[in-house]
């Protein structure tokens, strides 16, 4: 299921043209070995689910999922609603809201080319109001080119990005449970996605490359930068001007909702949206009390679950409970901790709750 992955490197790598699946790019032009070129790919839905495997895409906010796959939900006519995310609701990140406004005219045509198999659908990209160029530029753009994509000004609050919360702003629909987006009529998908796809059937270029936010205290030129897939965080951190200071933690993703990083040797991957370099202040972390009950978890919790009831579920064992208080419906979006006075370790928990529950 997975889709494959293309490496950008530069010279000469021996015996190329007896490798299948091997896409080969040249300074000047494209060759392709198993892998569709601009000009080569059909007007059907099927020829667009070849060209998002072969161009090697998958989600580019951060879960992954290969787009091949999530597409092929249209050949069911219960999908009505295409929902583009834009919110990037998560701090420090800012490169969808980069490549929104580079890129409107892609955006536009990824949009066009996803509702055309899609008929008497409707297409609507979901923008944090904390972003009014990029929503005042895709508007005049989608004007002047007769574009059926609807923009949807977001109140900008987290976790407006996430997938159920995004969802239900656009469509008033809710995700049950244990379902996905197309068990509701919607196929959600990151604008930096859209926009490959659309870059890929215009021109043939799998995905090698990517945007990522590069901040953090001890980054010494935060920017957004184009970075080739497998390129160390090393090398990325040295473009923007090296280490500026002594680095205590590295994040993949945002602060929120990214993963800590053993080190600066790890590859950034296709789904690395923001590199992050904390200080030692930035990175601290307040030692973890007990609960005080003071009810602050379950009133920032998005879904209305109860993040203190499910630290004590998990910490007694009591598996029933944890299936009760719906722990699978948590998203890990980090408020609950966020706002826990005690520093308690909630999403941990909840993590952990849902493991115990698959034993």
């Amino acid at each position: 299921m997975a889709p494959p992955v293309v490496l950008y490197i530069r010279g000469r790598w021996p015996d190329f043209d007896t490798m299948p699946g091997i896409a080969v790019v040249g300074t000047r032009q494209a060759t392709s070995y198993g892998v569709q070129v601009a000009g080569t790919i059909g007007a059907e839905l099927e020829d667009v689910l070849v060209a998002a495997r072969a161009c090697g895409l998958m989600g580019l906010g951060g879960a992954g999922f290969p787009t091949s796959v999530k597409l092929a939900g249209l050949k069911s006519a219960a999908i009505d609603t295409l929902v583009i995310n834009g919110a990037e609701c998560e701090p420090y990140l800012t490169c969808d809201y980069r490549i929104m406004l580079e890129k409107t005219d892609l955006l536009l045509e990824g949009a066009e080319l996803i509702l055309r198999h899609m008929p008497g659908g409707r297409a609507v990209i979901g923008i944090e109001n904390n972003k009014p160029k990029a929503i005042e530029k895709i508007k005049a753009d989608a004007a002047a080119k007769g574009s059926k994509l609807e923009v949807l000004e977001l109140k900008s609050r987290y976790p407006q990005g996430a997938e159920k919360v995004i969802v239900y702003e656009a469509t008033g629909r809710v995700i049950p449970e244990g379902k996905l987006p197309s068990d509701v009529g919607v196929l959600v998908m990151n604008v930096g996605t859209v926009i490959k796809l659309a870059e890929y059937v215009k021109t043939g270029l799998p995905l090698t490359s990517r945007m990522v936010t590069v901040d953090g205290g001890a980054v010494a030129e935060p920017k957004n930068v184009w970075v080739p897939i497998g390129t160390k965080l090393e090398d990325i951190i040295n473009f923007c001007g090296g280490y500026k200071g002594e680095p205590a933690e590295i994040i993949l993703g945002g602060p929120m909702m990214g993963t800590s990083c053993r080190d600066d040797q790890t590859p950034i991957s296709k789904t690395n949206n923001g590199l992050l370099v904390f200080n030692e202040k930035e990175a601290k972390m307040a030692a973890e009390t007990a609960c005080i009950r003071c009810g602050r978890c379950l009133r920032a919790c998005p879904l209305s679950l109860s993040p203190a009831a499910l630290d004590r579920a998990y910490h007694a064992e009591d598996v029933e409970a944890l299936k009760a208080l719906h722990v699978n419906l948590c998203m890990e979006c980090g408020c609950c901790a966020y706002v826990c006075p005690a520093k308690r370790h909630l999403v941990v928990y909840n993590q952990l709750g849902k493991q115990m529950i698959k034993k």
